[in-house]
Formats: structure tokens, sequence, C-alpha cells
């Protein structure tokens, strides 16, 4: 795991899940996250679920620690779709707490969102027409 920077008590982290990858700037402030310059509300207005999802999954490890409305956020998310770019956010932002406090790390590891889902799409194989599915067979 790459170390998290802090300049000037700006936390930069990485947080990625499938093929998404998510560049998060933390710092202490009133609470906005921005994502690709514009408020993540927006950003993830698109997606099939509410605002009240996206709030509860980009903000959970603040929630978690007790430090909702205390830090920034700026992000550069790219790559993979919405859910899993959501997902990256948060791994993101957690992997940016604990760089600006030990104090966090214990609630965050505790509830799994230091640990990277490792689940990737498998690979198609040659000779089938996806990873797993071979060819329809005819008896006749």
């Amino acid at each position: 795991m790459a170390q998290p920077k802090v300049v000037d008590g700006r936390a930069h982290c990485v947080g990625k899940r499938k093929e998404s990858r998510a560049r998060v700037y933390l710092e202490r402030g009133e609470g906005e996250i921005k994502v690709n310059g514009k408020d993540a509300s927006e950003y993830f207005k698109a997606l099939p679920f509410t605002e009240e999802m996206i709030s509860l999954v980009a903000r959970k490890p603040f929630s978690v620690t007790g430090t909702e409305n205390n830090f920034d956020v700026e992000a550069n998310i790219d790559g993979g779709g919405y859910k899993a770019q959501l997902e990256a956010l948060q791994h993101g932002i957690a992997r940016a707490m604990t760089a600006l406090g030990d104090e966090y790390k214990k609630d965050l590891k505790q509830e799994g969102l230091l640990t990277r889902d490792p689940r990737m799409v498998e690979r198609k194989k040659v000779g089938k027409h996806k990873a797993r599915r071979g060819q329809q067979f005819s008896k006749r």
C-alpha cells in the first residue's frame, strides 16, 4: 500500500474499486465533497439510486469516526462505472483520514473501510464466449 501524503494539512490518497480510481485530497473544512470539479450529488446524479444512498456511501467514513462536516473532500475519479467510482471515493476518503490522524484508524478498520475489495471481472478465455460461458451444445 502506498503511503498517504500530507502536505500543509492536506492529505492525498488513492482509493480503488474494480477499474475505478479516486485520487482524494482531504483537509479540514465544512464537509463539502467535490468530484471532478462538481458537487458529489450533482456528479452522481445519473445513478439509479437516491441522493441519500450517495450520501450514505460517500460519507460513511465520516459517520463511523464521528467527524461529519469536519473535512472537505476534493476528488478526481476515472474509470469503471458509477457504483465502483462511489466505492473508490469511500475507500480513498477512509485512507486519507488515517493519514491525518491515527485515532480514526481503529474505527475505520473495524468497519472494513480500509480494505480494498479485491473482486475484479474475470478475463475472457480462448474458445469461450465469456469468461466461463462455453459453446452451446446441440444433441441433434
